[in-house]
């Protein structure tokens, strides 16, 4: 997969299908989306994603949590097949852009031949813009627009606002039906406080963006996908309250049959099953004690 961030300089000479949205998530309301546009691009167009690099509410102050980093967007995109995925900066020059202009300067620079949206989609400046005015000015700049119908579960769209409430609520096996996948965790393996490591139980140490959407702190059954291989394991969403210090809020996992130097490397953690909330303990022992209820529990859970 072609990833570009530098639209305003960009230039496609291959004919391409675009769509564009915010795809946090690229959850399972997406998909019609998806496979709209591998279809045309089965005809022999480039499958191309736009979107921005920031919420475009994030730019108004809004302080928006996110299912997906942009680093995970992007690994989940290169993973569906897509040629190329344009992360374009939300600037003020794009914020005040018309409707028509933006349509002028995504086809042009994009070589579009066809545009599949949802129902819902808006663009341009104040958002004037939506499927109706992308069917006006087809002819005009000679691409073609597909409109697919939002995906529904239990009588509501599947939407990324859907899934933020699931999480939030702690919902987590139904904001990972609403997904379609495990909601997961992707980033660099930092040292942590060794605590685990000096009672027997080593673990990994994730700490996620400051954007970074997370479930209720508390412990949860995961899979840990790590130097290409899959383990079992159970994950503490937190901020180790049992431990002296102010520490942000992280995911430290326990991997089942592992004990190797992965300080620096890449782990990506799903959570499938919340275990119980996180807790604070009389000391240490205490700990180690619910350590091995915990590691118990999930290991039958896995099993």
């Amino acid at each position: 997969m072609r990833y570009e961030k530098d639209f305003l300089h960009l230039q496609l000479s291959e004919p391409t299908v675009l769509t564009l949205g915010k795809f946090d998530g690229l959850h399972r309301g997406h998909e019609l989306l998806m496979e709209s546009i591998f279809e045309k691009a089965r005809e022999g167009l480039k499958a191309a994603v736009f979107t921005f690099d920031i919420p475009p509410a994030q730019a108004a102050g809004t302080e928006v949590k996110v299912i997906t980093t942009n680093e995970e967007k992007k690994r989940l995109f290169a993973q569906r097949g897509v040629d190329y995925l344009i992360e374009c900066p939300f600037t003020k020059e794009m914020m005040q852009m018309e409707a028509e202009s933006f349509i002028k300067e995504i086809v042009t620079r994009l070589c579009v031949k066809w545009i599949v949206v949802g129902t819902d989609f808006h663009f341009g400046h104040n958002r004037r813009g939506d499927y109706h005015i992308l069917q006006q000015y087809a002819g005009d700049y000679g691409y073609r627009v597909r409109v697919v119908q939002k995906m529904q579960y239990q009588g509501r769209d599947i939407s990324s606002t859907y899934i933020r409430e699931a999480l939030q609520k702690g919902s987590l096996e139904f904001a990972n039906e609403l997904l379609g996948y495990p909601y997961f965790i992707r980033g660099r393996i930092i040292h942590g406080n060794q605590v685990g490591r000096t009672i027997g139980f080593p673990t990994i140490n994730i700490q996620p963006p400051q954007q970074k959407l997370l479930p209720p702190f508390g412990v949860y059954v995961s899979k840990i996908h790590l130097d290409g291989k899959q383990y079992g394991g159970i994950t503490n969403i937190g901020k180790k309250p049992t431990i002296h210090g102010d520490y942000p809020p992280g995911a430290e996992t326990y991997i089942y049959d592992f004990d190797g130097d992965v300080y620096e490397k890449t782990a990506k953690v799903e959570l499938l099953h919340f275990e119980r909330p996180e807790m604070k303990f009389d000391g240490i022992e205490a700990l180690k004690q619910q350590l091995e209820k915990d590691i118990a529990y999930g290991r039958k859970y896995l099993s």
